[in-house]
């Protein structure tokens, strides 16, 4: 068994895709429109096979997680590049491009070595080995 795909709401969803796509390697297919629902989405793949699936439609609220505040429900996502290097050279890349770390490179108490950073929309990323 395995996770197939996690999905997030987002109000841009180019500058979301091309974000993943940019940073993370992940491979978009054709955008999908439900022209009735005013529904747009991508699901975008990455080499070790999961999905995330983004998607986007008028009057969904904003969600609640911030940077100080936590609140119940899925809070990060996890990828994993392979070195401290790569995980140390990512999170300097994305800080250059003025998105937030909000948690700089280090081991954790769980023994991953990891940096957080916001995606475009505030959504939690770590970048691990």
């Amino acid at each position: 068994m395995k996770i197939e795909h996690i999905a997030i709401w987002t109000r841009d969803l180019e500058k979301m895709k091309d974000f993943y796509v940019r940073f993370f390697e992940a491979v978009p297919n054709e955008k999908y429109t439900n022209t009735k629902k005013n529904f747009h989405s991508y699901f975008l793949s990455f080499q070790a096979g999961a999905r995330l699936e983004l998607m986007q439609m008028p009057n969904i609220p904003d969600h609640k997680n911030d940077v100080l505040n936590q609140y119940l429900g899925i809070i990060h996502m996890a990828f994993s590049v392979g070195s401290k290097e790569k995980v140390d050279q990512l999170t300097e890349i994305l800080r250059s491009e003025n998105y937030k770390v909000v948690g700089e490179p280090r081991t954790t108490g769980d023994g991953y070595y990891e940096s957080v950073v916001l995606d475009p929309e505030g959504n939690r990323l770590e970048i691990t080995v």
